[in-house]
């Protein structure tokens, strides 16, 4: 049987707007709102962008696991490229205050948590450049356009509200999140 026969491909529609390139080992994805660069295994699958689709065919033999798992991982890689350059992507965090009230404010590129446990001095969160955050009431919302970088902005403010020495059923304060890095809806 031909190596041919064996190979499996994808076709993901891409967002109006975005265009899409591999170059050595790289895809980039640019848009209106940026451009994003990810490695790619150009070694196991090949990359084709057609009348504004992209074409991800497996190399491989796609009777494994694995190499289906792989496929349909950068199908979703894709699809999040060349969604997040044209749309862009949000994230919702709540701010919980069970025992103090905190202040939670946007300055610069951080976030800063006043009064957090009563603590006399703020904690500082960074957010990665490329993402915008936003206070809204109890809500912190995250915007940007690379899925990874809204969600570890996301991960380093509830890492910097983590509670350490209490008792986290009795000290719930802190800022969570409750809507994990999506697609924004078209508006």
């Amino acid at each position: 049987m031909s190596t041919e026969a064996l190979s499996r491909e994808v076709v993901v529609p891409l967002s109006k707007g975005a265009t899409l390139r591999v170059k050595d080992r790289t895809i980039t994805a640019e848009g209106p709102l940026g451009s994003v660069v990810r490695p790619f295994p150009t070694d196991v699958l090949e990359f084709h962008v057609e009348n504004g689709e992209a074409k991800i065919t497996l190399k491989i033999p796609p009777n494994r696991k694995k190499a289906k798992a792989l496929l349909h991982t950068w199908e979703r890689h894709v699809a999040n490229l060349a969604g997040g350059v044209t749309k862009g992507f949000t994230a919702k965090m709540k701010v919980v205050a069970a025992h103090f009230p905190m202040k939670v404010a946007v300055k610069d590129s951080n976030l800063v948590i006043e009064n957090f446990l009563g603590e006399k001095y703020p904690r500082t969160a960074p957010l990665v450049p490329g993402v915008t955050a936003s206070v809204e009431g109890e809500f912190v919302i995250l915007d940007g356009f690379d899925i990874e970088l809204v969600g570890q902005s996301a991960a380093n403010i509830e890492r910097t509200t983590k509670i350490r020495d209490y008792d986290p059923r009795v000290f719930q304060d802190g800022i969570y999140i409750i809507e994990r890095a999506h697609l924004k809806e078209a508006s």
